[in-house]
């Protein structure tokens, strides 16, 4: 899936759009015992309720691909014979009314998910009604086709803390406490919704840290090869890189990099390409050699990425790097500029010390306060 499919889903679970009938879920305590069965008709619950667990489900399809959302893919072993598969299928064929079903998703999260505290894990089914797209890209009335999917939204249970309110029926103040229900921490959707079209091959994973994924979750819901988190992606990159430049993983190269990423990133922006921007590890290779890196370092880079991200992979830049900051720290200084200016950071070594070097021949700041430098002495 990519953001605009994204974007058209998060909408159709709209108050306004959805038809959504009915949410089910469970409240699971700290010790993984499920302690209470929803099964709530939005239709019979205040309009404000409704809206609220139409928000919470949403918030599983928000946040950036890569970062937060995940598309999961199965092989064609799991689709034809894969149990994991089988539940998943059968709980969208259902439209989740099936209660043994619902039952046997919720004994695989909560025997799987490794989360402390409570937690609300909430499921929809919705049949979203694919409009016909115009020449322009626009919508056009009708629909050739209805896109049926089952959501899920695991969300923390938390205490909230004792706040002074009024209470109507004593017409009096009162001190009181309760347990809210926070953001959801992970969830899926499924299947994808490719092409603008079911694609029952895959499936879509949501978590709010893009730095802990709970790959315990995604093995007892996917039984797929886990993902690798922004930071451990980023740390394989960079040990790669080090390591085919036998540890000689320079400034110049990095930055050389960085905004070699950084133009690619911007021009892909900038042609409107609605598939994400991803690179294989051959074309990091081929990327690394335009930095002026030699093709013997080069080749061997590519065979290190393929090794740490396997050779069919498609990586994103914007995950492979920080291309939001340009930040250099020493053990007594840090330098930060804005990622498009990166090329006015300089290294030089002057008297046998090296330097990092930036210009200063704009307005300059101390604590906030405007001051000059003081001209050398011809």
């Amino acid at each position: 899936m990519n953001s605009k499919e994204i974007t058209e889903l998060r909408r159709s679970l709209s108050p306004e759009r959805n038809f959504v009938s009915r949410i089910y879920g469970c409240f699971v305590n700290s010790v993984r015992e499920v302690v209470a069965d929803l099964s709530e008709s939005l239709g019979m619950i205040p309009q404000e309720d409704a809206e609220k667990y139409l928000s919470l489900l949403k918030k599983t399809l928000s946040g950036s691909l890569n970062n937060n959302l995940f598309n999961i893919d199965f092989s064609t072993r799991q689709v034809l014979e894969g149990d994991e598969h089988r539940l998943l299928m059968s709980l969208r064929k259902a439209e989740l009314k099936d209660n043994e079903l619902r039952h046997e998703l919720y004994s695989r999260i909560t025997s799987g998910l490794d989360m402390e505290g409570n937690y609300l894990i909430l499921l929809a089914h919705n049949t979203y009604d694919v409009p016909r797209r115009r020449a322009d890209n626009g919508d056009a009335d009708g629909s050739d086709e209805a896109f049926s999917f089952v959501v899920c939204a695991i969300c923390p249970v938390k205490d909230s803390k004792a706040e002074l309110g009024y209470c109507p029926s004593d017409n009096e103040f009162h001190c009181s406490s309760g347990q809210i229900v926070a953001p959801p921490q992970l969830g899926f959707l499924f299947p994808a919704f490719d092409d603008r079209a079911a694609n029952i091959h895959s499936a879509l994973y949501y978590s709010k840290s893009k730095d802990e994924l709970h790959p315990e979750l995604m093995d007892a819901l996917f039984h797929t090869e886990p993902l690798k988190t922004v930071t451990e992606q980023r740390e394989a990159f960079h040990s790669a890189l080090c390591e085919a430049m036998d540890g000689k993983c320079g400034m110049e190269l990095m930055q050389a990099v960085h905004e070699e990423f950084a133009g690619r990133i911007e021009q892909h922006k900038e042609s409107g390409e609605v598939e994400p921007l991803v690179f294989t590890p051959k074309q990091l290779g081929t990327i690394l050699q335009s930095c002026g890196v030699s093709e013997e370092c080069s080749e061997a880079f590519s065979e290190r990425c393929a090794k740490e991200f396997g050779e069919k992979a498609e990586l994103d830049p914007a995950v492979l790097i920080d291309t939001e900051h340009f930040a250099i720290k020493t053990s007594c200084a840090s330098i930060t500029v804005p990622p498009e200016l990166s090329y006015l950071v300089e290294t030089r070594t002057i008297d046998g010390k090296k330097y990092i070097l930036i210009p200063a021949d704009s307005e300059i700041e101390l604590n906030g306060l405007p001051v000059s430098l003081i001209e050398d002495k011809a």
